[in-house]
């Protein structure tokens, strides 16, 4: 029986043409994921119940840019603090957490410390924003019992401040970030003697968080205040974790992988950044990414809370990128988003930046350095510094944060 050639033509047409419908309908299906969320738009709008498990994750294979495959996760070189409680307390430790989740760290594990060597209690902190009157309870940004218990037996915690302490009857008494035996002894341990009851004020005397030369036997209670107590409160952790998904379901061309770069541009008018070469402003992280070889689908995080037109440049060239407002739940951007420098923004770029597959700190201090420590606790290495790069390109490997590459971090006292 002889073939029609036509009718093989038309064959071979009808299943082309399926073929082509079928790639129409899938990629229209994931640009229309991306249409929801432009950089510069006020009401993204999606539904976090969608986003079920990581399946959306995995979309390509296309691995551009210089991504690799996370360090393995470091082992703690701490023991547990041993338990020495006696069986009642000797007085009580009282203080606040300030300034942010960077700084929050830090003020922890000197309170700890202190109240452990003193054997006192320690009373559950408030937390302080930059703005007066702006105050909130531990429980609503961190979760109270995971810290409690992850105290448990080391140090005792007051959920409430006694009804018999009282700004009369406190000491205040200002202790350093990187608190010593040596130091407790001259200046904290006698006035707690004195009065009872201490108030402790944190200072920064630096702003790095380089790895001590010495070995402390309170470095063990330092370990366990910085890398193990604070964890956030469920509904902040639920937001964290389907802004980082949602970044992920957007790098579908960079198999899930998404960076994230301090960047805010009310800093970048800051007199310190001015006057040292210690920030890098928008058109200098587009040249540094170009140059190490971010492929321009990468999906970027800023921690600029709300679009600004100076960020119009990085986005044209990288058109993925987005700010807070870009990516939050609808329904959550009235109370995490209520006002410039809230505490909740701080908290959500800060464990964002920690999740992230390449970390840029286009600001030098205490957020740089303390998000380091998160990443290489968690084997997250891939920190990248900005710096001016003379050329066209240049290698990411060149620019691996000296916290990693020399293996300086208070971290690595603390993981190895």
């Amino acid at each position: 029986m002889g073939v029609d050639l036509r009718q093989v033509v038309a064959g071979i047409l009808t299943i082309t043409m399926f073929v082509m419908l079928g790639q129409m309908i899938k990629r229209d299906h994931f640009d229309s994921v991306e249409e929801k969320l432009p950089g510069l738009s006020d009401d993204a709008r999606f539904d976090d119940s969608k986003l079920e498990g990581k399946s959306l994750v995995s979309l390509s294979k296309r691995n551009k840019g210089p991504w690799k495959e996370e360090s393995q996760e470091l082992k703690q070189c701490w023991s547990r603090p041993t338990s020495d409680l006696v069986e009642d307390s000797k007085g009580f430790v009282t203080f606040s957490l300030t300034n942010g989740p960077e700084y929050h760290v830090s003020q922890i594990a000197a309170a700890v410390v202190v109240a452990k060597y003193l054997g006192a209690t320690l009373v559950l902190p408030d937390i302080r924003g930059s703005k007066p009157g702006d105050r909130r309870s531990f429980g609503e940004i961190y979760d109270v019992d995971k810290f409690v218990r992850s105290l448990d037996g080391i140090v005792r915690v007051a959920k409430e401040t006694p009804s018999g302490i009282s700004a009369r009857n406190l000491a205040v008494v200002k202790v350093p970030n990187t608190v010593t035996e040596e130091y407790i002894v001259d200046h904290v341990e006698p006035k707690f003697k004195s009065k009872g009851n201490i108030r402790l004020a944190t200072y920064f005397s630096s702003v790095n968080m380089k790895k001590p030369s010495q070995k402390s036997e309170l470095d063990s209670t330092s370990c366990l205040a910085m890398f193990g107590t604070l964890e956030l409160q469920p509904e902040v952790n639920e937001v964290v974790d389907s802004m980082v998904e949602r970044l992920r379901t957007l790098s579908r061309k960079s198999d899930g992988h998404f960076l994230a770069v301090d960047l805010r541009v009310d800093m970048l008018e800051n007199k310190n950044c001015q006057g040292t070469k210690s920030c890098f402003g928008t058109q200098e992280v587009l040249e540094f990414l170009q140059k190490i070889g971010i492929d321009k689908d990468t999906t970027i995080y800023l921690t600029q809370s709300r679009w600004d037109s100076s960020l119009n440049a990085l986005k044209k060239f990288f058109p993925k990128t987005y700010t807070k407002e870009g990516i939050m739940p609808v329904d959550k951007k009235s109370k995490f988003l209520d006002s410039e420098g809230s505490e909740y923004e701080k908290v959500i770029d800060y464990y964002i930046c920690s999740q992230s597959d390449i970390f840029v700190p286009a600001i030098s201090g205490l957020f740089y350095a303390n998000v380091a420590g998160n990443r290489i606790a968690s084997g997250k290495t891939q920190i990248l510094v900005p710096a001016n790069i003379e050329g066209s390109s240049a290698s990411a490997a060149n620019y691996i944060s000296t916290y990693v590459s020399k293996k300086n971090h208070l971290a690595y006292s603390c993981f190895c």
